[in-house]
């Protein structure tokens, strides 16, 4: 404990956190300075809270996140506006939008390929297809065949079959995280990654510098850089209230010379395999993919790594040299369709959320669902009462114990309407969930990044694996099974007044959370 507090101490974010803590008190104050001047400040704050909601009504996100805001920005006066500029908002330079676009377009033709797969995937479940054929639209990786499946029910799990993995790369190796943490874990992939490099593999290493303040020095890409494995770093942490740093790269891929892929919940880092323990025991989740659809992986990961290089547009796009060698697919042959996905913070499409809105509203006998935190924007929350008010089976397994008191207490928000409405709700009493899962009517199942959250949903770089029947299907269902076993179940009860009302004003923060 003393080494941990020792390290938090000593980190970036011991000093960067009161730096933004003493901008947002002095916003706060200058907020509060112009009260002296009422029927001024009064008359300005109107006109600003006008600007304000019709700015952000011609905004294409849902209407609930729109009206938290609204609510914010009254309650709050010029200091609720301030505040959603800088939390609220996706904003981004001319320039940054435009390599954005051009990323897309990258991705678009790096995943262009000829496949058979949607065709079969609409003769055998039309449904199915409709999704699918979403998820190529927006994010413009296909549905694909023949792939392995591997679920992996916790990080202690997966680890040693990650390091297994890591140690069959001979062309490339690509990791994105969110958090790298220096401890048992890092330092076997580090170890692992260092023999590589020096067998001439291509190591690459992006970390997302919010993510991993705590958990890593500040020059630990330069570190690894030193060693020959190419890194950079994904918005770094600097002590100004900047929108930009709003948006984080929340995505968490493994790709291994375009044929092995890991995506999930798991971080690198020592509590997601429970050798450091922290909030009970912590339950994650993890898929590996063995065959085509890992490409589209591999794709996702170079469109962010030109992007973070600054490569120019007309060296961009052109990612045949990281396909799989000839021959190695063969053999290779597992059941069901695999489509991965990736969401952008930036292009006003949330795809996260629609592809779990699809599964919710297509759901015939039952939609399982696990998330670390259930911050919901209205169509979540009315497609969830729907489907259970339908006959559907909605169960929601959400952490026993929390990483973030005031997170979990907005979480606890919303329990009461679900739960009354029919949507069953069970808290993990073990330890932590930070899985994010849906399991659906024995044929759909989604593991990847994106919490139930606005956070998640609006402002961060995601990525999910879709699964239609895949090998790996019963094994997350006896997860799903065993997980609610482990959990109780939410009784349908109103809270006491005061814990209402402090539940209630956390909802009004509900979207910088």
């Amino acid at each position: 404990m003393k080494k941990k507090l020792k390290r938090i101490a000593t980190s970036r974010a011991a000093i960067v956190w009161p730096l933004i803590v003493i901008q947002l008190f002095l916003i706060f104050l200058i907020a509060v300075q112009f009260t002296r001047f009422y029927y001024v400040f009064s008359a300005a704050t109107a006109l600003l809270d006008f600007i304000f909601v019709l700015y952000l009504m011609k905004n294409s996100r849902s209407m609930s996140y729109k009206l938290c805001w609204i609510v914010v920005a009254f309650t709050f006066p010029v200091f609720g506006v301030a505040l959603y500029l800088i939390f609220g908002g996706k904003r981004a330079s001319k320039r940054t939008l435009g390599k954005m676009r051009f990323m897309s377009e990258a991705a678009r033709a790096g995943t262009a390929r000829e496949s058979c797969a949607l065709r079969d995937l609409e003769a055998e479940d039309p449904t199915a297809a409709r999704q699918a054929r979403y998820i190529k639209t927006t994010s413009f990786c296909p549905p694909v065949k023949h792939c392995e499946t591997r679920y992996f029910e916790s990080g202690e799990a997966m680890f040693p079959v990650l390091l297994e993995e890591l140690r069959k790369a001979e062309r490339y190796i690509f990791l994105e995280y969110f958090i790298i943490g220096e401890g048992e874990m890092w330092d076997a992939v580090h170890e692992i990654l260092i023999e590589k490099v020096r067998a001439g593999v291509d190591v690459r290493v992006v970390y997302d510098d919010i993510g991993s303040a705590l958990a890593i020095p500040g020059n630990f890409d330069e570190k690894l850089r030193r060693e020959g494995i190419d890194c950079r770093i994904f918005q770094r942490f600097i002590p100004l209230l900047f929108a930009r740093q709003n948006n984080r790269d929340h995505r968490k891929i493994c790709v291994i010379d375009g044929v092995t892929s890991f995506t999930g919940g798991i971080n690198l880092a020592d509590e997601y395999i429970n050798t450091e323990v922290r909030c009970g025991y912590w339950k994650d989740t993890a898929v590996m993919v063995r065959g085509e659809a890992s490409w589209s992986f591999a794709v996702m990961f170079l469109t962010m790594w030109d992007y973070l290089c600054g490569t120019k547009t007309d060296e961009v796009g052109d990612y045949s040299a990281y396909e799989p060698l000839p021959g190695a697919l063969d053999g290779i042959d597992g059941g069901g369709y695999v489509q991965p996905y990736t969401d952008s913070p930036l292009d006003g499409e949330p795809v996260g959320e629609n592809v779990y809105l699809g599964l919710i509203e297509n759901a015939k006998r039952y939609v399982w669902i696990t998330t670390p935190y259930l911050i919901v924007d209205e169509r979540l929350e009315q497609a969830l009462i729907h489907a259970a008010r339908c006959g559907v089976d909605v169960r929601i397994v959400t952490p026993g114990v929390p990483d973030k008191i005031l997170i979990n207490q907005t979480t606890k928000s919303y329990y009461p309407n679900l739960v009354a409405n029919g949507v069953k709700i069970y808290e993990y009493k073990p330890g932590f969930v930070h899985a994010k899962g849906f399991l659906v009517d024995d044929e759909y199942a989604v593991v990847g990044s994106v919490n139930l959250d606005y956070r998640s949903l609006y402002l961060h770089f995601e990525c999910g694996l879709w699964m239609y029947k895949p090998d790996c299907l019963p094994d997350v269902k006896r997860d799903f099974t065993a997980l609610i076993e482990a959990s109780e179940p939410v009784e349908a009860k109103k809270p006491r007044l005061l814990t209402q009302l402090f539940r209630a004003a956390l909802d009004l923060i509900a979207p910088l959370l």
